[in-house]
């Protein structure tokens, strides 16, 4: 029996929702799906850098490694950024995506161009860059009709005016990129590092960037019980700031304009700066004891400062000796993807938990087994969850050294802690929750789930 006043499909609902879940929340299947394909994007990521990494100590920028590039920046780092989007924005702006077809195809569509996209690059088939190049433009362009309905709620703040901004820049990617892919076939452009590197800086800041910049304003308060008195300055400095200075360094390097860059690059930094005063005021005001999900944050900021010293070392580098230039270059990309990357894994352990928490309470799933409530906490593992943390850092640092240093065994040995890291998250963030739901008598699940939808 369902409820005559459940919201239809369109509206972002779901059979069997539980009470007081507002109903701009879509079900938990579409953010689930992105981030259980994120998992996957990072297991294959880790092991296209064990394949490539001889690649890698000849020339960075490879196929092979651009392979292992775009595995991680759109397989796993966008596709867990998007279904943090599409589980986030809703939430934010309290109205629902425009579709929850729209939001499923995207998903398809984005798989498909992740995927397709490296696999042509590693291989050397147009066909399959070509392919890829049209899926991933396809979701773009889905993902921006469904996001405009709640995204264009006025009043919400610097996270919505960020959100905006990094749809923008998720659009100004893809169109990056499609260039790109016809310059392979045609060679119409002269696609020069530095060139490229401009359409890197656009995906990385003002796509990905922006998107964690601004959902992390409304995740620090509700996950470290943080309450930042104040008007807040800092993220309206950081949204405008790292947006405009994408803008002025993707352009000086695009147009190899050096005094443009470097002025994009500060104006960058001071927007990344603000964004970890913002940090340190959530972390200076929590409520909430020290604990493993802080220790994911500020190893990812770490990260991003790591990144922006490796990539002023290779600036000031690159010009007297190349090959260490572009080997530091890679290096930085590497740390600013462990900034995202280590971010995304911290924050997976409180989001899915409580997606999966919502799914159980709608098919009726209250308690454990031995009959007591079950919390946020019991659908994982938590000395689990530490040894990610250990997998995920080392990962990522054994990546950086093995970029930076030209050492092939330590590209080696980061592809192999990230494809664990991978399945362990994978695994560590779904068997509590089958177990918990295999373990439900069937007549309370039965009776559970049909009373919530009278």
């Amino acid at each position: 029996m369902v409820s005559e006043s459940a919201p239809s499909p369109s509206e972002g609902g779901w059979r069997g929702r539980p009470p007081g879940l507002p109903s701009a929340i879509p079900p938990p299947s579409v953010p689930l799906s992105f981030l259980v394909a994120a998992a996957l994007g990072l297991m294959a990521c880790g092991a296209t850098l064990i394949w490539s990494r001889g690649y890698s100590m000849v020339d960075p920028t490879d196929d092979q490694v651009v392979a292992a590039a775009h595995l991680a920046m759109l397989a796993t780092l966008s596709m867990g950024v998007l279904g943090a989007l599409h589980q986030f924005t809703p939430v934010i702006t309290q109205r629902p995506m425009r579709s929850v077809r729209l939001s499923r195809a995207t998903f398809l569509s984005w798989l498909a161009g992740a995927w397709l996209l490296p696999l042509g690059f590693g291989t050397e088939r147009q066909i399959f860059v070509e392919a890829g190049g049209f899926f991933a433009g396809l979701a773009v362009t889905l993902l921006v009709v469904n996001i405009i309905p709640p995204l264009s709620v006025r009043g919400k703040g610097a996270p919505v005016t960020g959100l905006r901004l990094a749809i923008g820049g998720f659009a100004l990617t893809a169109c990056y990129g499609i260039v790109y892919v016809v310059d392979r076939s045609g060679n119409w452009f002269d696609l020069n590092g530095h060139v490229v590197l401009a359409h890197a800086v656009i995906g990385m800041f003002g796509w990905l960037g922006l998107s964690y910049v601004s959902v992390a304003e409304k995740l620090w308060p509700m996950f470290l019980l943080a309450h930042v008195p104040g008007r807040r300055r800092s993220s309206w400095i950081a949204v405008w700031a790292i947006a405009g200075g994408v803008v002025l360094l993707s352009a000086g390097l695009l147009f190899n304009v050096e005094w443009l860059a470097w002025l994009g690059a500060v104006v960058l930094a001071t927007g990344l700066g603000a964004h970890l005063y913002s940090l340190l005021m959530h972390v200076r005001h929590r409520r909430r004891k020290a604990d493993l999900h802080l220790l994911f944050v500020l190893t990812s900021a770490f990260w991003l400062v790591a990144g922006a010293a490796l990539a002023l070392a290779a600036a000031l580098t690159i010009g007297h000796h190349h090959h260490l230039g572009v080997a530091l270059t890679a290096a930085a990309v590497a740390a600013i993807g462990g900034w995202l990357l280590v971010a995304l894994v911290g924050h997976a352990h409180k989001v899915v938990p409580f997606i999966l928490w919502s799914a159980l309470r709608g098919r009726g799933v209250n308690e454990k087994a031995d009959g007591t409530q079950f919390m946020f906490a019991d659908l994982y593992d938590h000395r689990w969850a530490a040894i990610v943390y250990g997998l995920s850092t080392t990962g990522v640092g054994a990546v950086c050294l093995g970029f930076a240093a030209s050492i092939s065994s330590a590209l080696a040995v980061g592809g192999v802690l990230l494809v664990i890291t991978g399945l362990c998250v994978l695994i560590n963030l779904s068997v509590p929750a089958l177990r918990l739901l295999r373990s439900a008598r069937p007549e309370r699940v039965i009776d559970q789930g049909a009373s919530t939808t009278r």
